[in-house]
């Protein structure tokens, strides 16, 4: 096990198959993370699988884009927090078996207990998702 799957796994409360971060690539504690995402043949997801075309759930973007965020705020929320609102959800391409994608998020505004985040993943530096969010502590 990786340190960047330890430290995800451990600031996060979710555990496999909804963990959806493979690898922390880089973390500014309080500003902004970076994270790395594998996407394999043989995932499957309660309700959700990969079809014959290999398109990824595209609402399984914006977990990624929250899961990266709440390592964000990780340090001060330590019991966790959750998703309260998506704003401004753009799609520019699917994803598919076989794409890495790299989810950014950046942290906007505090105002505790509410965290409002830009998050983007992309694929070969091409943007596929973007969104606003806003994360609430527990």
């Amino acid at each position: 096990m990786s340190n960047s799957y330890a430290l995800s796994h451990k600031a996060l409360p979710h555990d496999y198959p909804f963990l959806l971060i493979d690898r922390v690539l880089d973390i500014e504690e309080g500003k902004s993370a970076t994270c790395l995402k594998n996407i394999s043949i043989g995932e499957t997801y309660p309700g959700w699988c990969l079809n014959e075309d290999g398109l990824f759930p595209r609402i399984l973007l914006v977990e990624s884009m929250a899961q990266t965020s709440g390592l964000v705020m990780a340090q001060e929320s330590p019991k966790g927090g959750f998703l309260s609102s998506i704003r401004d959800v753009k799609f520019h391409r699917p994803v598919r078996t076989g794409d890495e994608i790299i989810i950014k998020s950046v942290l906007l505004h505090r105002m505790p207990p509410l965290f409002a985040f830009e998050a983007r993943v992309s694929v070969n530096d091409e943007l596929v998702a973007e969104a606003m969010l806003t994360l609430a502590m527990v």
